[in-house]
């Protein structure tokens, strides 16, 4: 077997894009053991074209959901991570979509994919089998990123009758900017309260446009902290994990661990063998 060898590059859209993508990153892992790896949820819209063969995904790990073969998918916000299969070989480009941005480049409110997993060219149509090919051809990441700037400009130019943004109230975006900023550790009833809403009026506007409930998508963002954190190289113990992502405690850590992953935090690092990958 080949040693393990993991190469990441990241790069930030073009300016015009910025509203609605967050991060492009390149990616190519090689020689590692085969095994499957937790996609964990977060706080981006995640879409991923393979360069080498296609992407093995499973909208779930460990519970028994079908595995579906793609050469480019998109997903919604999820409250559970994506299990990827892979014989120790991925190759290919991951591009992190604002859910605010989701109506700029698909066409549609992150709602709508909240929980799935669909074909991206389902999305994109012919740009996106375009984007396919012009990524698998192209010699560079950074020409790689020059194509995924070309294209999701020609995609957001299609969809766009004025402002998209425009389409997303206000209250919504204030909202997910404040759970962002705290990285979810705040209260929705003073949140709602401050904005002139009810509670549970907020929770349906900003679940009818993001996909999940403000209050789920702020335990979303408390696990993407420790997940950070749990993946350094030199990783702290779970209990200042668990304090330093806010939670009450480290078995409050571990509840939401489990729901996440769909496995314990011990049993996730020892199964997750891209664990430090890049």
């Amino acid at each position: 077997m080949e040693d393990p060898t993991a190469t990441r590059i990241c790069a930030r859209p073009a300016p015009a894009l910025r509203r609605y993508v967050g991060s492009y990153a390149g990616f190519d892992l090689r020689g590692f053991p085969a095994g499957v790896h937790c996609g964990p949820p977060g706080r981006v819209l995640t879409a991923v074209i393979s360069l080498s063969g296609p992407l093995e995904v499973a909208a779930g790990v460990d519970d028994g959901s079908p595995v579906t073969r793609f050469t480019g998918v998109a997903g919604g916000l999820m409250r559970r991570s994506v299990a990827i299969h892979h014989d120790g070989r991925q190759e290919g480009v991951q591009v992190s979509l604002t859910p605010l941005g989701a109506r700029a480049v698909y066409g549609m409110p992150a709602a709508d994919l909240a929980h799935r997993l669909v074909p991206l060219e389902d999305l994109l149509g012919a740009l996106g089998v375009e984007l396919a090919d012009r990524l698998r051809a192209a010699p560079t990441w950074a020409a790689r990123f020059s194509v995924l700037d070309e294209l999701l400009l020609r995609a957001v130019g299609r969809n766009t009758g004025g402002d998209p943004m425009s389409r997303v109230r206000p209250e919504v975006a204030e909202t997910w900017r404040r759970l962002l900023a705290a990285r979810g550790r705040i209260q929705i009833e003073k949140v709602a309260t401050e904005l002139g809403w009810s509670r549970r009026y907020l929770t349906e506007r900003f679940r009818g446009e993001v996909g999940l409930s403000p209050k789920t998508f702020a335990r979303v963002l408390r696990f993407e902290h420790a997940h950070e954190l749990a993946t350094w190289h030199d990783p702290l113990p779970w209990a200042d994990v668990a304090t330093a992502s806010g939670y009450a405690d480290q078995a409050h850590l571990v509840r939401d661990w489990s729901e996440f992953t769909g496995r314990s935090p011990t049993a996730w690092r020892r199964g997750e063998v891209l664990l430090g990958a890049g």
